[in-house]
């Protein structure tokens, strides 16, 4: 059925009417008070499963083998019945059930830990099969730590014997890759003593430069360790490491590409902070120490200098991959344009120009050019997936709040559908209030997906946007770009940090501006009811424009807080906005504003079918000049 039909809503409806029940089944469930009405009034449920699984869980020291196993056969193929294996086959273990986990387990798992599993079982049950160790060889050699399902049986490889030290030392190898310490530590716990005396010396080093270390082996194993350990300590302390460098490099022999990963980690952390010894830094870098971060970095360091042909001399240095990106052309362009370069300017402008994002629509802006955009839009039968039990389990489980229930359910449904039934997927889930999909469920390195806007850029709670946008003089497009950056559209989600709902408030945010702008406010959980959230986030919105005065200030001290921007704009408050958002200090806020400006093109797009034009809408000229969309030929042929 195609988007614009009539869907057939009749399996989540079924499900929505018993949502509550089911909810509050679970909660007893997983508190040891589910009654046994309960449990028959919800037996053709089709969430009964999980309902199951949640007492399983609860009860997972006390079942019998024969309740466990004959829930995994009825729910073998489904996502439920892989979770519960998750804690079945430990629980097997430390029962010491070995016929039972040997049967169940596979030794060949691509999972550590179900691998380790399978290799316990056999080793205890079978003392004289030795096949066991074999399989366990990629595990023991990844130089990461094991995991608790894992320890055991990594033990017994030790107390058996099973382990050789050239077995030891490959672990130890690829912990030095990983920057492992402690695994180290461990694994040299059965070397000879001279040689558990350099690995212990080894991890000492990783973890801090020590004068020490001068007498390690001067081979090729003690330069990796060298050269790992000093760029650790260049993250911390850029002018340390520059100082201690020199005597490594003379008493290991370090080569240019050693010592060039300690001399790029230095300049970087100087140059992000743009310290007054950054481009000295930058400078001593050998060529073969370059790498995309660091070609990065040096752009910034010239811009935040105004060195505008430095900049455009660090651009035009990259490798043709990294420097053919649309925000890369945009400043050759734009650094070309202020050394009087016009020619080179406008070639660069209309190429960055084709790409649909944040730094093509500056380029178009540049030139007067409309804004590229190419739209994905198939028709979607969406009756092709609707009666899919997995995904009508998906969606339940999403809206009782059991994310992450609803997470496995949803890869369960999708994995096997072609790309189209995804789509119809992710269509119905939208339709259900379940908008993330329109993230995680592309691929968006996929051109075509990465263009099936519809979906990616959802427009939900519309009437309060529009509302609360005008009420504070805002543009709807900011702020449903704000909620699409934030929170998905996800209504009752809490970040670590504490922020909360859809604008992604923290309480103390929401209270205050609730106090300013006379909103009833019942304490944190006002944030989770989204008219609410909007009106509170659109008035933070406002307050932060009428402090900076420009969107891409608004919109960083939005993300990193007012004391950062205060910072770099008394540094370079002079710099035009694109200058300015590219010589941010946090890569995390660096990368938000454009992402949030990006957005509210899109927004405005699918809301009035044009633009403002970007530049306008980053100087909070809401009446600006206002843009088409066209397709390219490149984009159109593909």
């Amino acid at each position: 059925m195609n988007v614009g039909g009539t869907a057939n809503a009749e399996p989540g409806a079924v499900l929505a009417n018993t949502d509550a029940a089911m909810k509050a089944a679970l909660l007893d469930a997983e508190m040891g008070r589910l009654s046994a009405a309960q449990k028959t009034a919800l037996a053709g449920h089709p969430l009964f499963g999980w309902l199951e699984y949640a007492e399983l869980r609860r009860n997972l020291n006390t079942i019998t083998l024969g309740e466990g196993n004959a829930f995994l056969q009825r729910h073998a193929n489904d996502a439920v019945g892989k979770t519960f294996r998750d804690i079945w086959l430990p629980t097997l273990s430390r029962r010491m059930q070995w016929a039972e986990l040997s049967r169940l387990a596979d030794l060949n798992a691509k999972s550590d830990n179900e691998r380790c599993l399978a290799a316990y079982a056999r080793a205890m049950g079978s003392p004289n099969d030795t096949q066991w160790a074999i399989a366990l060889q990629p595990v023991y050699a990844n130089g990461k730590p094991f995991s608790e399902s894992c320890q055991p049986v990594m033990q017994l490889l030790e107390s058996r014997a099973l382990i050789g030290n050239s077995q030891r030392w490959q672990r130890i190898d690829n912990a030095i890759e990983n920057n492992q310490p402690n695994v180290i530590r461990d694994a040299a716990v059965g070397l000879p003593p001279e040689e558990a005396g350099i690995a212990n010396a080894y991890a000492s080093f990783l973890t801090a430069v020590q004068d020490s270390a001068m007498s390690l082996p001067k081979d090729e194993r003690s330069r990796k360790v060298i050269t790992s350990g000093l760029v650790r300590l260049a993250k911390s302390s850029p002018i340390t490491a520059e100082m201690t460098l020199p005597r490594y490099v003379a008493a290991f022999d370090l080569d240019s590409s050693q010592s060039g990963k300690v001399l790029n980690e230095i300049a970087v952390q100087s140059a992000v902070s743009y310290e007054p010894e950054a481009l000295r830094r930058l400078n001593a870098v050998p060529a073969v120490a370059y790498d995309e971060r660091f070609n990065e970095v040096r752009v910034r360091e010239a811009m935040a200098r105004s060195d505008w042909r430095g900049a455009r001399a660090a651009i035009r240095a990259m490798p043709a991959e990294q420097r053919d990106s649309a925000r890369w052309r945009y400043f050759d362009a734009r650094f070309s344009e202020l050394i009087g370069d016009q020619a080179s300017a406008r070639e660069n402008y209309r190429k960055a120009a084709e790409k649909s994002e944040f730094y093509g629509y500056l380029a178009a802006d540049r030139i007067n050019a409309p804004y590229a955009l190419c739209e994905y839009a198939p028709a979607l039968r969406l009756a092709s997936v609707q009666s899919n039990p997995a995904l009508q389990r998906a969606l339940a489980l999403r809206r009782i709040g059991r994310k992450e229930w609803a997470a496995k359910e949803w890869a369960a449904a999708v994995t096997p559908m072609s790309r189209e039934q995804r789509f119809a997927a992710i269509e119905v889930a939208q339709k259900d209030g379940w908008f993330d999909r329109g993230v995680f469920g592309f691929d968006l390195k996929d051109p075509e997906e990465a263009r099936f806007y519809r979906l990616r850029f959802p427009i939900h709670h519309a009437d309060t946007i529009q509302r609360e946008a005008a009420k504070n003089a805002l543009d709807p497009a900011w702020v449903a770009a704000e909620i699409r950056a934030e929170s998905l559209f996800d209504a009752e989600v809490k970040s670590p940090a504490g922020a909360m709902g859809l604008m992604q408030l923290m309480p103390a945010t929401g209270m205050a501006t609730a106090n300013r702008i006379g909103l009833p406010y019942a304490g944190s959980q006002t944030l989770y009811e989204p008219d609410a959230n909007i009106a509170l986030g659109s008035a933070y919105l406002r307050e932060m424009w009428n402090k900076y005065g420009q969107l891409p200030y608004a919109i960083a001290a939005y993300n990193a807080g007012p004391g950062p921007v205060a910072r770099w704009t008394s540094q370079r408050g002079s710099f035009d906005p694109d200058t300015w958002i590219e010589t941010i200090s946090y890569k995390e806020t660096r990368e938000y504003v454009p992402r949030v400006l990006a957005f509210s093109v899109m927004y405005d797009w699918r809301m009035r079918g044009d633009a403002l034009r970007l530049t306008d809408r980053m100087a909070g000229r809401m009446s600006g000049n206002r843009t088409r969309f066209v397709c390219p030929a490149a984009h159109a042929a593909r």
